[in-house]
């Protein structure tokens, strides 16, 4: 079967965040262990598989995420990269529906190759700094928060972009104070350059210790940054070492995450 490698929220090649996707041509989805170690052979950050179902339905494909370590419930930049072939490819016009563990989530592509992405928000429960995540960090967070069980991740607000930056954190450590892994965020130093809010995201415990650019993390930040930006429309930089830009509209219980990806690599999956 045909399998490619997508960057995510990016418009070029060797940025943003790489996605493996494979569109079956069964109706359904193969054993786990099977997909579980196609997501190691492929050994990014996500590997999306998705089946077409019958028309009529609530959904037009199914679709699944896999870590090289585990099975995940919700992933935008795969998401993406699987609209992204969909479109690319002919298989697929208009708004895609998908059926996935956190619910439906939609694709639109736009006329300038664009992808804009309907996900359910992620509610932020205010809580104390957990004890050692400073120590992991190597800062004082000014706030933490916690996420909805789909990504369940603590959320750190640092004093400024230059810190976010200049994190190097215990990857192990972080592990320790929270499901997935640890967002820290921040606003941008200086909003002309493009980008409202900054963001790093560490996801120790399904086996990313940095992930390049996180679509899903963006459906906790565009909340905290809009409550504090008075605006539903903002922009996110992930200052990975990839980077990638990510623009989130908030529209109650759902946020919109808009991007561009780019196939990198088209080849045969043979076993």
């Amino acid at each position: 079967m045909r399998i490619r490698i997508v960057d995510a929220f990016t418009d070029r090649p060797f940025a943003g965040n790489p996605a493996g996707v494979l569109l079956l041509d069964s109706d359904g989805f193969p054993a786990d262990d099977w997909l579980q170690r196609v997501a190691v052979e492929v050994n990014h950050a996500e590997t999306a598989f998705a089946h077409r179902l019958p028309e009529g339905g609530e959904a037009d494909w199914a679709l699944r995420w896999f870590t090289p370590a585990t099975e995940v419930d919700m992933c935008g930049h795969a998401t993406l990269a699987t609209a992204h072939v969909l479109h690319t490819t002919g298989a697929a016009t208009g708004t895609v529906r998908f059926a996935a563990r956190c619910g439906i989530l939609t694709a639109t592509a736009h006329e300038d190759g664009s992808i804009t992405l309907d996900f359910p928000t992620s509610p932020l429960t205010p809580l104390a700094v957990p004890e050692g995540v400073a120590e992991a960090l190597g800062v004082t967070p000014l706030s933490a928060y916690d996420t909805a069980p789909h990504i369940g991740d603590l959320l750190v607000e640092l004093p400024d972009e230059k810190t976010v930056r200049g994190l190097a954190p215990d990857i192990a450590a972080l592990g320790r104070h929270s499901r997935r892994g640890i967002i820290a965020t921040a606003p941008a130093e200086d909003p002309a350059r493009g980008y409202d809010y900054v963001s790093r995201c560490f996801f120790p415990n399904v086996g990313i210790d940095e992930d390049p650019v996180t679509g899903s993390a963006h459906t906790a930040l565009a909340p905290f940054w809009s409550a504090r930006l008075g605006r539903e429309e903002l922009t996110g930089l992930q200052a990975s070492a990839r980077t990638g830009l990510v623009r989130t509209t908030l529209r109650g219980d759902r946020t919109l995450l808009t991007g561009s990806a780019v196939t990198t690599i088209d080849g045969e999956l043979l076993g």
